[in-house]
């Protein structure tokens, strides 16, 4: 019998496996991004601490008029350039960049190029 594969659960492997090898520090905390069907989240998270220290996400108001009438990627984006101008105002320079599973593509990369144009190095 064909068992049809959960591509959620094969993405939440790769996280995990991903994570065992990757964590945020004090000095340089994890860029998290999790993305649903319609919108895009990231997190600037310090493992050590346990604590979140910047977060923006396409939900929030101020973001969400920028993203009137753009595309997916062009959201995300702006996303990555909004948690990138947040970082630097708490004096974060540099992250390590976790995608949570997702291929390096689309949505993603355009977070990770966005965050890197406003300023953030990883």
């Amino acid at each position: 019998m064909i068992k049809k594969t959960d591509k959620n659960q094969e993405r939440l492997n790769r996280h995990k496996r991903v994570r065992r090898k990757l964590s945020g520090t004090a000095e340089r905390p994890r860029l998290c991004v999790y993305r649903s069907l319609s919108q895009i989240y990231a997190q600037i998270i310090d493992d050590e601490n346990q604590k979140t220290l910047v977060s923006a996400s396409t939900l929030e108001k101020e973001i969400k008029q920028l993203c009137q009438g753009k595309s997916k990627s062009e959201q995300a984006k702006i996303v990555g350039q909004e948690i990138a101008k947040r970082a630097l105002k708490k004096k974060i320079n540099e992250v390590v960049f976790d995608r949570g599973g997702y291929i390096y593509i689309g949505r993603v990369q355009a977070l990770a190029d966005g965050a890197r144009e406003a300023g953030l190095k990883f």
